[in-house]
C-alpha cells in the first residue's frame, strides 16, 4: 500500500452560484483521508458557502450526499479552515463539492492523504 500526501486547489469557485463545483474525486482503488480544507473569500463582501460530500459507496449500508457545512458565512478577504483536528475518510468515487452564494469568489485548498 502506497501513501501519498497531496494538495488539491481550485481558484474562484464555483463557476455558477448555486451549482456546486467538484474540488476532488477519489480515484479508483484509492482511499483518501481529508486532513484539512481551507476556503478563502476573495470577494469584497461576505459570502456563504456549502461543502458537500457526494457518496454512492455501499458496504453494509448505503451512503448518501451530505453537507459538511451549510450556509457558513465567510467575511470578505478571510479564510475559513474546516475539519481542524477532525478527519474524513473518503472511498473510491466519493466527491467533495464546493458552492458559494456568489459566483467565482472562493479559493479552495484541500490537503489529503491517498492510500492505494
Amino acid at each position: 500500500m502506497a501513501n501519498t500526501f497531496k494538495v488539491k486547489t481550485n481558484g474562484a469557485m464555483p463557476a455558477s452560484a448555486g451549482t456546486p463545483l467538484t474540488l476532488y474525486t477519489v480515484p479508483s482503488s484509492t482511499t483518501t483521508v481529508v486532513i484539512g480544507l481551507m476556503l478563502c473569500n476573495i470577494h469584497t463582501a461576505a459570502v456563504t458557502c456549502d461543502v458537500q460530500l457526494v457518496s454512492d459507496t455501499s458496504d453494509t449500508e448505503t451512503n448518501e450526499t451530505v453537507l459538511l457545512i451549510k450556509d457558513v458565512s465567510i467575511p470578505a478577504n478571510s479564510t475559513l479552515e474546516l475539519l481542524t483536528g477532525g478527519k474524513i475518510v473518503l472511498q473510491t468515487t466519493d466527491i467533495l463539492k464546493i458552492d458559494c452564494s456568489v459566483t467565482a469568489k472562493i479559493d479552495a485548498t484541500l490537503s489529503i492523504l491517498e492510500t492505494t
